[in-house]
């Protein structure tokens, strides 16, 4: 039997083909546009992601026994605000997750509605990112769609819908919205009503291994595949990695080193950060999370690779780097504003300690280090409320560098353990689809069939505690900088 996980990304969806004993078989990708049509607006046109993601099912396809395809299910990018009008037809692009528009909406939210009123409703304060700031900035922007809003869905969900006709989404990513009473898992009528909407405009809830409809027969016959094949309602892509790195259950960590970063702490319980430093979030197993997330992670690197030193060689450049620990630069992560834990949209990037002796390889060991740091900001947080893992999976592209693991581990002071199969949500969404289908009874009884850790890297007494004296240097900067970013954003 074959399950396929689609994972709807930032630049482009990716699709995998994994049997139920977890082996994968085939991974394709496409790639779509992303529209930046005003300074720090994000926007794409969700008919891209059908089409390429149809188109990549069709290559997925070739050369399988289509017959055995059993069931799909959705990993994908959250908070993104899909609208539909009462003939189905987009009313706008989506507005993504890294749109920063809905500022004004943050402030009128966390500061004239009340931050402790929001984490009453919803178990979360407003962030820009999330789904209903971008609500009420179409309700003052854009009156006359508004008006249209028929239906209203998150990215993966719009997916499903035309897959299945299904109008529904999981609870980790309507968390996301904050739309949802996390405590309770249900659709808070108070931040409805706060926007302008009705419960009767947004999807119905189910777990995310829950099956929420079957293939439409268009789409079946166009693929090849049967009707019968089934649905799941998948999950937002953090809540999907974490199933497909085995961070199920509770008190089980994932450090998510990606063009984002998040920090992903499993639980059997709600809880809330009484300071709302971090999400609490609903998790795809039926259980809950805290979630902490940096805006720029290895997008850090990536800038200042491509942008800055001109060079596709991150190897060669990361290779120089010989003094780990001992660095007298550092680097402030914040190319896009912050989310976890500071809420700062006017936060801004900075390298502070730069001397005549500053080399290249500082610079670049100073971003490595920075983001880590920035970790380490999110992870205090974690330890605050009386969890202490002492180890964390490591996943996400910047996770394949040595170097940064390394880091990584005695920044935190905490054992890495990198997965034999890291596949990212995708793989997350097929485990998800095999429970939803019977194959296993929960996604915790997936995971430990089918998920396996490949190595481990353990802090070193001694360089974590140089890392641990340089942390609290690093964690002076941002306060002595906030006004003046506040200053230069105003």
């Amino acid at each position: 039997m074959y399950y396929i996980g689609i994972d709807l990304g930032t630049s482009a969806v990716k699709l995998l083909l994994m049997d139920e004993k977890g082996e994968i078989r085939k991974i394709v990708s496409r790639e779509y546009p992303l529209s930046f049509p005003h300074p720090g607006w994000s926007e794409q046109n969700p008919k891209d992601w059908y089409e390429k993601t149809l188109d990549g099912l069709e290559e997925l396809l070739t050369d399988t026994d289509r017959s055995l395809v059993r069931g799909i299910s959705f990993g994908g990018q959250m908070h993104g605000l899909v609208m539909l009008d009462a003939s189905d037809r987009v009313i706008r692009p989506a507005i993504l997750w890294n749109d920063g528009r809905s500022q004004k909406q943050v402030e009128y939210l966390n500061d004239t509605i009340g931050r402790e009123v929001l984490s009453g409703y919803t178990g979360n304060i407003a962030f820009a990112g999330f789904t209903a700031p971008k609500i009420l900035w179409v309700r003052e922007n854009e009156p006359e769609n508004f008006a249209r809003i028929a239906k209203i869905m998150l990215p993966k969900d719009y997916l499903s819908y035309r897959f299945s006709g299904t109008f529904a989404t999981d609870y980790s990513d309507a968390s996301g919205t904050l739309l949802l009473d996390v405590q309770h898992k249900k659709w808070s009528e108070e931040m409805c009503g706060i926007c302008g909407i009705s419960t009767a405009q947004l999807p119905r809830l189910c777990e995310s291994f829950e099956k929420t409809g079957t293939l439409k027969t268009e789409i079946a016959k166009k693929l090849g595949l049967s009707d019968t094949v089934i649905i799941a309602a998948g999950a937002g892509d953090n809540a999907a990695a974490a199933v497909g790195t085995g961070t199920v259950g509770a008190g089980r960590c994932t450090l998510s080193l990606g063009t984002s970063g998040t920090i992903f702490i499993s639980s059997d319980r709600f809880r809330a950060d009484p300071n709302n430093a971090l999400h609490s979030f609903a998790h795809a197993d039926g259980k809950f999370h805290l979630m902490g997330c940096m805006l720029s992670a290895a997008s850090c690197n990536k800038w200042w690779m491509d942008e800055i030193l001109k060079t596709q060689d991150y190897g060669r450049e990361q290779a120089a780097i010989q003094n780990i620990g001992r660095n007298h630069v550092y680097f402030l992560p914040y190319l896009m504003g912050e989310r976890s834990p500071l809420n700062d949209p006017k936060a801004r990037a900075t390298f502070t300690g730069i001397t005549m002796d500053t080399t290249r390889a500082d610079m670049t060991q100073a971003v490595l280090e920075g983001v880590a740091f920035a970790f380490r900001d999110m992870f205090e947080v974690v330890k605050s409320l009386g969890i202490h893992p002492k180890s964390a999976v490591i996943c996400g592209g910047g996770a394949k560098s040595s170097l940064w693991r390394t880091i990584m581990a005695n920044v935190l002071n905490l054992s890495v353990q990198i997965p034999a199969n890291e596949q990212g949500p995708g793989m997350g969404a097929a485990m998800l689809a095999m429970v939803a289908d019977g194959v296993y009874e929960s996604a915790e009884a997936a995971a430990e069939a089918i998920v396996k850790v490949k190595s481990q890297e353990d802090p070193d007494p001694e360089l974590a505690g140089l890392y641990e004296k340089r942390y609290r240097e690093f964690k002076t900067l941002y306060p002595a900088l906030k006004g003046v970013f506040a200053g230069m954003a105003d």
